[in-house]
Order: C-alpha cells, then sequence, then structure tokens
C-alpha cells in the first residue's frame, strides 16, 4: 500500500502529513515523537491501511512541516492540540482514534482531555499512549532534551545513521532496511554541506518556555475513552509506578485503561514489529467495534 504526502494550513502554519488507506475508513491519526517525525509511523500505517484510513503528521518544526516563527508561545502541547484540532476539520475527521509515540501521545492526553480544545475531544475515540504517560521521569527528560536541543552534524549519512542508531537503541530491533529509512527520513543537509536530524532545535525550547508542558493528570483524569499504555519494559521515561497510577484514576478507574509491557525497549517501542503492531490492532479494531453504528439519515 502507498501513501501520499500532503500539506494543511493550520493555526496559520503549513503542516505535512502523509495518508494511507481509503477515506471512507474509520481514522487513525498516528502522532511522533519529539525529534522524529510522521515516516516513523510507516510500519504501523501499512499494518493499519487495509481497515482504517491513517494519517500521519509531522510536527511542527520537524520533517517537512515549516518551522515556527514563534518558538517560545508555539513549541508547546497546547499549540499542538490547536494544530490537531484545525487539522481535523481540513480533513474532514469527525472521529478519529489516536496512537502518539511520546510527545504524541502527551498530544493525544491533551486534545482527549477536553481542557485545551474541548470540540475535539468527543472525536476522539480511543487513545494509544506508546511510552508516555502523564507523569514521566525528570531524569530522562533532562537526557532526551541534552541532544534533541544541540543535534550534531556529521560529514557523511553513514555517520549520522551510526548516531541515529546510538541514541535510538532503546526503540528495540530494526532491521537494516529500516535504520537505513530512519536515517533517510530524518536528515537535512546544512549549509555547509554536512547533515543533520530533520527538525527545528528551537523545539527544544518547550522544556525552558514551559516547563510543567508534561505534567498531564489534570488532561488525563479527563479522558473517558478507552486508553492502551504501550509501555518499555526498560523504559527510563515511563516508570512502573507512573503506569501503575494510570490504572488507578481518569480512565483506568473506570476500567477503560489497559498497560502492555513491550520487552525488549526502553524509550519508545518503534512499533515496527508483529507482535507490536499486532497489539496495537486489536486494541483500534475493538474501540471501533465498541461504537455505535452511525445514525442513517435520509
Amino acid at each position: 500500500m502507498q501513501f501520499t504526502s500532503n500539506y494543511a494550513t493550520c493555526a496559520g502554519r503549513e503542516i505535512h502529513f502523509t495518508e494511507w488507506g481509503a477515506r471512507h475508513r474509520p481514522t487513525v491519526i498516528a502522532w511522533h515523537g519529539l525529534a522524529r517525525t510522521g515516516r516513523d509511523m510507516d510500519e504501523l500505517a501499512q499494518s493499519l491501511c487495509d481497515r482504517f484510513r491513517v494519517i500521519c503528521p509531522d510536527t511542527l518544526g520537524r520533517g517537512y512541516s515549516q518551522w515556527s516563527p514563534d518558538p517560545g508561545r508555539e513549541y508547546c502541547l497546547a499549540f499542538y492540540a490547536r494544530l490537531a484540532a484545525e487539522l481535523f476539520e481540513r480533513l474532514g475527521i469527525a472521529r478519529a482514534h489516536w496512537v502518539g509515540t511520546s510527545m504524541g501521545g502527551a498530544i493525544g492526553t491533551v486534545c482527549a482531555g477536553g481542557i485545551a480544545q474541548p470540540e475535539l475531544a468527543p472525536r476522539i475515540q480511543s487513545l494509544v499512549l506508546n511510552d508516555n504517560a502523564p507523569r514521566l521521569a525528570a531524569s530522562a527528560i533532562e537526557r532526551i532534551r541534552s541532544y534533541a536541543g544541540d543535534p550534531p552534524a556529521f560529514r557523511t549519512m553513514a555517520e549520522l545513521g551510526a548516531f541515529f542508531r546510538d541514541v535510538y537503541r532503546p526503540y528495540g530491533w530494526l532491521s537494516d532496511a529500516q535504520w537505513r529509512r530512519l536515517t533517510e527520513t530524518s536528515t537535512r543537509r546544512l549549509p555547509d554541506g554536512r547533515v543533520t536530524p530533520h527538525y527545528d532545535p528551537a523545539m527544544a525550547r518547550q522544556f525552558v518556555d514551559h516547563p510543567r508542558d508534561y505534567e498531564l493528570w489534570e488532561h488525563y483524569d479527563r479522558i473517558r475513552i478507552p486508553v492502551l499504555l504501550l509501555r518499555g519494559a526498560e523504559s527510563d521515561l515511563v516508570l512502573p509506578d507512573a503506569a501503575a497510577e494510570m490504572l488507578a484514576r481518569g480512565p483506568g478507574a473506570l476500567g477503560l485503561a489497559r498497560v502492555v509491557e513491550v520487552p525488549g525497549c526502553g524509550h519508545a517501542p518503534a512499533l515496527n514489529v508483529p507482535e507490536q503492531l499486532g497489539v496495537v490492532r486489536t486494541f483500534l479494531e475493538q474501540a471501533e467495534a465498541a461504537l455505535p453504528a452511525p445514525v442513517a439519515t435520509g
């Protein structure tokens, strides 16, 4: 199955996204992590597109999306949620399931909680959080910030590829072809000819300008839809006590949340192997099947 590459203007900013599957099918929004791009979701989208329409955005400042002219105000979860709400409108999405890796999960939590974008919350039907929780380990945030805010540059793609293999080792197993695609879809060339990760380094200002942006219990506690947490068994970002707390409050207290530990992964599972993809697909299919049938008109 091939995807299409598309652009939409949301909140006055040009946002790039790939689209997979037929438009009449139920929609899945698949949103990537902090310093990544929507192409990280290729395997997930490929595995779902026979059953779902899958939209994989590049966040503002990443991949082919526009860089923000106002980094201090726009590189934050509230503005990303605004972009998501306008993307729903641009694409005519009445309802969708949400799969988010790391930051993408945090954006989904904010959207589904309904505080930032009240009109969007009723449209989100289920939420998959790939190694993201309403409380994150401070030491892991600092680790991520240390490499995301000052991306290195290399003379060759081979050197950049080696860097990606090192920093993203916690993703778990990737084939050589998957590592190559990750590198090629995550690279931009600098004026001096060197290559560097494909994002605006200013996006890391989020941790300075919005230091409590990832404290999300207020949002999570308002969620009333099925939630699946995929926790990397070796994750240093989502600790076991945070996962346990998710099962005791918000949707967890209503029996709507579950946690699946992903062996052999830290932060965050790459969503690229059958075991991980199967768990996500089963959850989405069950969530879709539980929805009321649309009311016929005419």
